[in-house]
């Protein structure tokens, strides 16, 4: 009679293989793809059925010949911009979990602070853009702010909901073991508010890239929203649409970041793409 199988040998022997695992990558990958490149086609025929003029409507063929003959300019400012991204995404990280916290834990803190957060909110960001240029001059810093004041709210905010959404069964059995808010704060509440945290920091990177250009629109010189604006002052549309195709590449690669982070920190969670949770 042979042995049972261990635990270890069990877990093996669940574990889809490699074929499994890019058969499904494939299948998941192929409808966005297939998507894509009928939309392409349909653009370059329709481009070429009516004429349409480069200067209006580059064909995609026109996009990929700006994306060719400029790609060590266009890689420079994707690069710039990334950059730019990545200090502003964590800075409104940082003060978005902070403040979450800080709400949640005080609560007269929360009364007093949370009306300024949505009032500060629906502050114009582009107003501000100018603004910041004229304090902090024309490099990292007035750019990280502005992506600072767009990105934290959405952190907070579902940070927030995360942390008040314990069950109040667990809340009460921490304290009736003695302990206190700031450790249940720390022991029960943020596990359980990874998900929420997540869920806002996936809205946030894709804010974070959208600050980025406007930034870079209030005042630069280098960069992707630069590489905007200098384009279309000369007319040059192929150069726009390239320029634009790259600032998206870079907002899917960084939301697709976060994915990767939240497989990591809270696998459990149920993603919006229908996958099932790891």
């Amino acid at each position: 009679m042979s042995a049972a199988p261990s635990a270890d040998e069990w877990s093996a022997a669940q574990r889809p293989g490699a074929g499994a695992r890019a058969a499904r990558c494939l299948q998941a990958a192929w409808p966005p793809i297939a998507l894509i490149v009928a939309a392409t086609g349909l653009w370059e025929l329709a481009i070429d059925l009516f004429h349409v003029s480069e200067f209006i409507v580059p064909a995609p063929s026109a996009i990929a010949g700006a994306v060719a003959a400029n790609a060590s300019a266009l890689w420079s400012a994707a690069i710039v911009t990334a950059g730019e991204v990545l200090v502003g995404f964590a800075l409104s990280l940082a003060i978005g979990m902070g403040l979450a916290l800080l709400i949640v834990r005080f609560r007269w803190l929360g009364r007093a602070a949370y009306p300024l957060v949505v009032l500060f909110q629906t502050v114009p960001k582009v107003a501000l853009a100018p603004i910041f240029i004229l304090w902090f001059g024309y490099d990292l810093a007035p750019k990280a702010l502005l992506i600072l004041v767009i990105a934290f709210f959405p952190i907070t905010l579902n940070m927030i909901a995360g942390l008040d959404s314990v069950a109040g069964g667990f809340v009460a059995l921490m304290r009736s073991v003695g302990a206190s808010e700031t450790e249940i704060l720390f022991r029960v509440r943020l596990p359980h508010a990874l998900p929420q945290l997540m869920a806002g920091v996936k809205i946030a990177v894709t804010l974070c890239v959208i600050g980025a250009i406007v930034g870079e629109f209030a005042g630069a010189s280098a960069g992707l929203g630069y590489v905007i604006q200098f384009a279309s002052t000369q007319l040059q549309t192929p150069l726009v649409f390239a320029a634009l195709l790259v600032v998206s590449l870079v907002g899917v690669g960084f939301y697709y970041a976060s994915e990767l982070m939240e497989r990591l920190i809270a696998p459990w969670a149920i993603r919006v793409d229908g996958a099932e949770p790891a």
